[in-house]
């Protein structure tokens, strides 16, 4: 419960810092929005024409408050969600517990905590924002549900080497080596979601790129009591390279994403979010469970569950609330997607990463040596790029957008 309680308080913060790097600058323009409107109120009625709709679809988010707290919601659940879920995955393993494919499966298979949404009958007629950037019209049936199942496989791979590698890395290590992840998100984006590159992004990814390296030269200093491996240099590469292929995984299942709701769903509501989220994690349950029977661990978890350390209650505890905070997760990663783009995301993901090795020295005793420190030093610096780079390019767009109304304003009074 400390730990929870902890990483809550820590996520909030962090949250709001998020908040406030994306958010310079927002009141200026909500003045000079004022200031037009109070000027001549019909040329703001034809501005806000045809001429801006696609200003409007560009950047919907910088025009709307509760596009803010959308955001500050899912950020929350993002963080909070990833660092608490780490935690008890861990857990699960120090305390006795070897299934890594029961492991696999509570990441996934807390989706049906979500159905009761679908009895809100608001929830059915939920109307699609005036602003935005995605096209309404449906999908047929047949591709909505190659994408679901595609995207549902691609999850049930990449949590299982998750598992893999949470089993053998502490996780501070597992932590860090994580945040490669933005980088493999930045490299899937450009090729698939056409993401520019700037030399701020490429700093970053650099630097995330050099702090998750870094980790595998340490196996040999820190092969304590706080490292699963045991010291096997054998176990920890097999955690090093299932980690790092997870979040190369995890990098594409984020573009892709991005890319279905763009090219595919093409709705932005939350009822898109949510059927996203229970048909892919539906088809990745049912492969992940097939995987449990299929591999004979089923058998074992009745052993398992009586062997635990802490106990039989507490043992389903972790199961389940692991499960729950997955899916907390997921909502809040598929809506920072749909709000904003896969990058966003992942960078808000990144947020939280740096906490968690400090709570593991805190919580689980785990040993802070000097590569782990200049390590995450590294992922931290490589998010300020990452973030400076969103605050560089939010100036720019505002800038660009004032310089287009004083063009335009006069324009309309002419007329």
């Amino acid at each position: 419960m400390r730990v929870t309680s902890l990483s809550l308080s820590l996520s909030l913060s962090l949250s709001i810092v998020s908040i406030f790097i994306f958010d310079m600058g927002e009141a200026q323009e909500l003045q000079l929005s004022i200031g037009v409107k109070e000027g001549n109120g019909e040329s703001e009625a034809n501005l806000s024409g045809p001429t801006h709709v696609a200003d409007r679809s560009l950047l919907p988010q910088r025009k709307s408050v509760n596009w803010w707290i959308r955001i500050a919601i899912y950020s929350f659940l993002v963080i909070a969600g990833q660092s608490i879920a780490t935690f008890l995955g861990r857990q699960y393993y120090d305390k006795g517990a070897k299934s890594n494919w029961l492991a696999t499966v509570v990441q996934i298979c807390g989706f049906p905590i979500m159905l009761p949404y679908y009895c809100i009958p608001a929830s059915r007629n939920n109307p699609i924002p005036k602003d935005s950037p995605i096209p309404s019209k449906s999908p047929s049936t047949k591709i909505l549900a190659s994408v679901y199942v595609s995207l549902g496989i691609l999850i049930a791979l990449d949590c299982y080497l998750y598992s893999v590698g949470l089993s053998y890395l502490p996780v501070s290590t597992f932590t860090l080596i994580c945040a490669s992840q933005l980088a493999f998100n930045a490299f899937f984006s450009f090729f698939l979601n056409a993401q520019k590159f700037t030399s701020y992004i490429v700093n970053s990814l650099v630097l995330l790129t050099i702090s998750s390296t870094l980790l595998v030269f340490q196996g040999e200093d820190d092969s304590g009591d706080d490292d699963p491996s045991g010291g096997s240099k054998a176990k920890y590469a097999i955690g090093f390279i299932c980690t790092l292929g997870a979040s190369a995984g995890a990098g594409l299942l984020l573009s892709l994403t991005q890319l279905a709701f763009r090219r595919v769903i093409k709705r932005g509501t939350f009822r898109a979010v949510m059927d996203l989220i229970v048909c892919e994690n539906t088809v990745a349950t049912c492969v992940t469970a097939v995987g449990l029977f299929a591999s004979g661990e089923w058998k074992h978890l009745k052993g398992e569950m009586e062997g635990y350390k802490l106990g039989k209650i507490s043992y389903v505890m972790n199961v389940t609330w692991t499960a729950i905070t997955w899916q907390l997760f997921a909502v809040g990663t598929v809506g920072l997607i749909l709000e904003a783009s896969s990058l966003f995301s992942n960078s808000i993901s990144a947020l939280g990463l740096p906490a968690v090795p400090v709570l593991a020295v805190i919580f689980f005793h785990e040993k802070m040596s000097g590569i782990k420190g200049i390590a995450m030093a590294l992922g931290i610096w490589g998010f300020v790029s990452y973030a400076y780079h969103h605050y560089i390019e939010d100036r720019k767009s505002k800038a660009k957008k004032r310089n287009s109304r004083n063009v335009e304003v006069p324009k309309a009074l002419n007329d």
